[in-house]
């Protein structure tokens, strides 16, 4: 295995895509940090190949956010379709059931929380390094996909 420390982070900064230093608490690194902990936590739940496919994805996420200004991501994203898959879930998980204020229990409402959280920090980024539109909607799509899985019997 390849020696995973490089002792360039120990003076508090860290790399963007293409070896951009910025501060460790540069709000592309905070909102990756998020993200993480979001994708983290999704990986203790149990799997059907939306959430993998979901996992995928916000390692791209990651790697987009992580890209300079003026540099072009080669990683292309999928965030329109899992969009479109997630909304057709949640109208499957929730046909026929009232949705509404829950005190939220388990796991997969730490998910969820956690998902609200990346998402904030993806418009704090937003205002100040464009991403695109699609992650956005992706993000907010992913924890109502959450809720819905949350709030199940």
């Amino acid at each position: 295995m390849k020696q995973i420390y490089t002792k360039t982070g120990d003076e508090g900064t860290t790399s963007l895509r293409a070896g951009v230093r910025v501060p460790k608490d540069d709000v592309r690194i905070e909102a990756n940090g998020q993200i993480d902990m979001l994708n983290s936590l999704i990986g203790l739940l149990p799997h059907d190949d939306l959430l993998f496919d979901v996992q995928r994805e916000l390692m791209t996420v990651m790697s987009h956010v992580a890209t300079p200004d003026g540099a072009v991501n080669p990683r292309p994203l999928h965030c329109h379709e899992l969009t479109q898959r997630m909304e057709q879930a949640i109208d499957a998980l929730t046909e026929g059931s009232a949705t509404g204020f829950v005190i939220p229990r388990g796991l997969v409402h730490v998910a969820r929380a956690q998902c609200r959280t990346a998402e904030r920090r993806l418009w704090t980024v937003h205002r100040l390094h464009p991403i695109n539109p699609a992650i956005m909607r992706m993000m907010n799509r992913l924890s109502d996909y959450l809720f819905a899985l949350a709030i199940q019997p």
